[in-house]
Order: C-alpha cells, then structure tokens, then sequence
C-alpha cells in the first residue's frame, strides 16, 4: 500500500498551507508555479517570494472594476509586482477595508495575452481556504513534484487523476444519532467531504416518508444569525420557522450546509458587513472583496439528500436558485414552499437588495 496523499489529500494540505502564509506548488496544464495568499504571507517569505522571476498578483474581475484596472482575462486581472513591493502596499491593494481612506492607487498595467488558468486556479484555492480571492503567483521551471520536494512544500494539481474537478468529490456519512428538540424529536446526521472541508449536517424531523416529497430546506450556516441573533439577516428566524414547520406537517430534513457568508467564510463575511457600515449594499460589499454575488454550491446539498434516499422534495425557500441547483442534480421538487419570515427595521435593505439583486421572492 502507498501511503502518498491522494489528490484530494493534497488539496487539503494546500488549503491548510494557504491560511498559514506557506507559499503552495500548483501545476496547470503542465505549467508549475508558487502560489501563496498575500492576506497571510509573512514579510520575510514575501520578500523571498518576489526576489526572483515574475511575480504577479491574480486578483478577481470584481477588484479589478474597483480599482479601476483594465481587464483582459475574462474574469480576472493579472497585476505584475515590483521585487521592492511592501506588504503594506500589497496589503491595501488586496483589502478593500481602507479604500475610501486611501482610494489613490496605482498606476496598474496589468499583463495582456498569455494563459491565465494558472492564475485563475490560483484564485479557486484561495476562495476555497476562506481566504481573501487573491493570489501571488510566480511561474518556475521544473516537474511539480520535485520543486514542492525541494522546498519541503505541497504540491497540487487542480484536476484529480480521473480528470474530474476535486470540488465534485462526494461527501460520506460519518455518524447519526437520535437529537431531542424544541422542534420535535429528530436525528442529526454527520456528512464529511474527502478534502478536508468542513463537515455539513442534516437534520431529520419526525420520519419523513422517503417515498413521498420531503418537505426539506438547503441552510446555509450562519453564525450571526443562527447562534448570535443578528437582526442584520433573516438567517435564525428562517433556521427556526423551517424546523417549526416540519414538525407541524410531520416531519422534514433541514441541511444545514457549512457554507457561511454565501459561501466566503465568517471573516470575509465580516469585511463585506464593514463595507455595507460604508454604504455599501451586500452585492456591492461582496463585489469589493473580489466576490461573486453568491459563492456557495448547492450540490453538496444534492449529494447528501441522495446518501440518505431522498429523491424529491418540497423545497423551503425563497430563492429559485436552489431550485434550478437541485434540479440539475437530479433532484425532483416539486414544490417551492415560501419561509418569508425574520423582516425587520434593520434588514429590511438587506431583504431588498436579495429580491432586487439575487432574485429572491420575498
């Protein structure tokens, strides 16, 4: 038996890496590079990071429309980097926190031509670690393998051997056990991915009828809503009105997907709710940072509901989205079951800008 890590085993270590500030060797397409996040990297391994090659910095269309960068790759930019940048300066680049304190910046000549894939898997590492969606990224010479070997660093190549994406990789049952709640008895089941991720929960109301729709809602966490009561999203009353209405019709299944901030992570969650004390709607705020709208994946709700044999459901929620995910899952719904509750003085905005801006039916 070979105890070599898996593709997947490397893809955890490299986001590990990623949030610790150690540099990564990623290889695209047969092209090798050091990859690091540069919201972590000391100044001692930037310094060392820049001191060679042609370092650039990889950053998202959405930074780059803010910072008033020309855009040649699509969906990102690629900024060449001075041997004597400082973290500082790298650091108020990345971090839109300090935009409108500092909002001179520049001047940009960003590359044009050439292959951004490295640059832009570069990008999906750093989102998928919770990082910021930026990468440093210094093209070498060598076989992925023996350069990572050289520098006692992981190396990672995006694809798995198969040829199918890691992010597609199946989530597995981990441990279930009977759950008394305010809601009714029930069970909680435990699913872990096989890269490292966050483990995500499915909780079972009562004993729906796997043969039937399921009333079932896809939930995202979110810890300020769910556990701390904020009053600035309509997260904790959706949480509890989803559980409150699978008991009265019997039963139901609530995933609650580790998903927090659609997807961005609490700390980055926390940038974007500083923006929006800036005036900044949550689209916006999200825009700043680098970020799409909504960066979460519903298939890992779509797995999960086929681990445990249920192939349609009646769906709470008020985003359509999550109906057109599960669909295309091989989900059936056949019901979209509204849960417009939580509006109050101070998300009002925030429930306006979800309809107006992401589609959502309140």
């Amino acid at each position: 038996m070979s105890f070599e890590p898996t593709a997947a085993e490397r893809l955890a270590r490299a986001r590990s890496d990623l949030r610790i500030g150690l540099p990564v060797v990623m290889v695209v397409g047969g092209r090798a590079a050091l990859v690091a996040a540069p919201e972590v990297i000391a100044p001692d391994r930037l310094r060392a990071f820049l001191s060679d090659g042609d370092p650039v910095l990889a950053i998202t269309h959405w930074r780059a429309e803010t910072l008033k960068i020309r855009v040649y790759d699509g969906d990102l930019a690629r900024l060449p980097l001075d041997p004597e940048t400082a973290a500082a300066d790298l650091r108020a680049l990345i971090d839109p926190s300090g935009d409108l304190a500092n909002p001179m910046k520049g001047p940009f000549f960003p590359l044009r031509g050439g292959d951004a894939e490295l640059h832009r898997a570069a990008i999906t590492l750093a989102k998928s670690a919770r990082l910021l969606p930026v990468a440093l990224v210094r093209e070498v010479e060598g076989e992925g393998p023996e350069i990572a070997a050289r520098h006692g660093l992981t190396w990672l190549d995006p694809a798995a051997p198969e040829g199918e994406p890691l992010d597609l990789a199946p989530v597995s049952p981990v441990v279930s056990a009977r759950l008394p709640m305010s809601a009714g008895d029930g069970r909680l089941h435990i699913f872990r991915p096989p890269d490292g991720g966050e483990d995500h929960y499915a909780i079972e109301i009562g004993k729906p009828d796997r043969g039937a729709p399921v009333l079932t809602r896809l939930h995202s966490a979110c810890f300020t809503g769910d556990v701390l009561g904020s009053l600035k999203c309509d997260c904790g009353p959706q949480l509890n009105g989803a559980l409150a209405q699978m008991a009265e019709a019997g039963g139901g299944l609530l995933l609650y997907l580790n998903q927090e901030g659609r997807g961005i992570g609490l700390a980055n969650k926390m940038r974007a709710y500083s923006l929006q004390d800036q005036g900044f709607d949550t689209v916006e705020a999200n825009h700043r940072l680098g970020f799409e709208d909504d960066e979460r994946d519903f298939r890992i709700g779509a797995a999960i509901l086929g681990k445990m044999g249920v192939r349609t459901v009646r769906l709470l929620t008020n985003n359509p989205r999550k109906v057109d995910m599960l669909t295309g899952c091989g989900i059936e719904v056949t019901e979209r079951v509204p849960l417009q509750v939580g509006r109050n003085p101070l998300n009002a905005a925030y429930l306006a800008t979800k309809a107006a801006k992401s589609g959502h039916l309140l």
